[in-house]
């Protein structure tokens, strides 16, 4: 069986993280928290200037939340402990001295499309449709919601949360400023991400940090913010029609 994994490998000061999970790039805890030790690894490495973000795999870049871990929380502190690993996956994009450039090949749900949000410059292939699904299994985005809006808006995140069910295009994503660009094939996909990188990491670093720094200002109460939204996620999760809808899906 296919084992999952988060790596860090660093070529010409790009550091490309790779996180992977049989199913479909799912992030399960042990995922989500070794996400975050790999970002804030690199953040202090000095022989990395510029990181990529990317899944493995062809096709989905990350179902979001596992519904095995969702489907086992009995209490309202387990469940906030779960969703609070999103939350902590965004403030180490947020509080990473680096840009973070985010290469998406396929499909992002939930959870995912606020990883995606969180990168500092995203490219995608057409196949990147994403879908913000809490809402119909009985919770919300609660802990993306803010990234999400960030990055495309309080009417594109509302009409997705909103139309729980469906898929939204790559271009929809590009138009609302998630992707700054799509692609027809993943190999123009890695060749556009790899030509940024390296070109970014030519840059000043020092400048580069500072850009940083501007990107995400405004974002300093975030930590207190997204454990607040961790904790309505923990509680909505075990309401009986969330317990009902995950024992379907499964």
């Amino acid at each position: 069986m296919e084992k999952s994994y988060v790596s860090l490998n660093i070529e010409n000061s790009i550091g490309y993280i790779e996180f992977y999970h049989p199913n479909k790039n799912a992030m399960p805890t042990d995922v989500l928290n070794a996400l975050v030790a790999r970002i804030e690894s690199a953040g202090v490495n000095n022989d990395i200037r510029v990181i990529v973000l990317k899944s493995g795999g062809d096709r989905t870049f990350c179902a979001g939340a596992s519904f095995d871990e969702l489907v086992a929380i009995k209490d309202e502190a387990m469940g906030e402990q779960f969703f609070s690993g999103f939350a902590q996956v965004i403030n180490a994009f947020r509080t990473c001295p680096k840009l973070i450039i985010g290469r998406v090949q396929g499909k992002a749900v939930g959870g995912g499309v606020g990883i995606v949000a969180a990168t500092d410059y995203c490219l995608a292939s057409k196949f990147a449709a994403i879908k913000l699904s809490e809402l119909s299994i009985g919770i919300g985005p609660f802990v993306i919601e803010p990234i999400v809006t960030r990055k495309m808006g309080k009417t594109a995140m509302a009409q997705m949360t909103i139309n729980a069910e469906d898929f939204y295009s790559a271009e929809f994503a590009k138009a609302h400023g998630l992707y700054a660009d799509i692609f027809e094939t993943n190999e123009a996909l890695d060749s556009a991400v790899k030509a940024l990188a390296e070109k970014l990491s030519c840059y000043n670093p020092e400048a580069l940090t500072e850009m940083k720094r501007v990107i995400w200002e405004g974002t300093g109460h975030w930590a207190a913010l997204l454990q607040e939204r961790a904790k309505i996620s923990g509680r909505l999760v075990l309401s009986e029609f969330t317990k009902n809808t995950l024992k379907r899906f499964k």
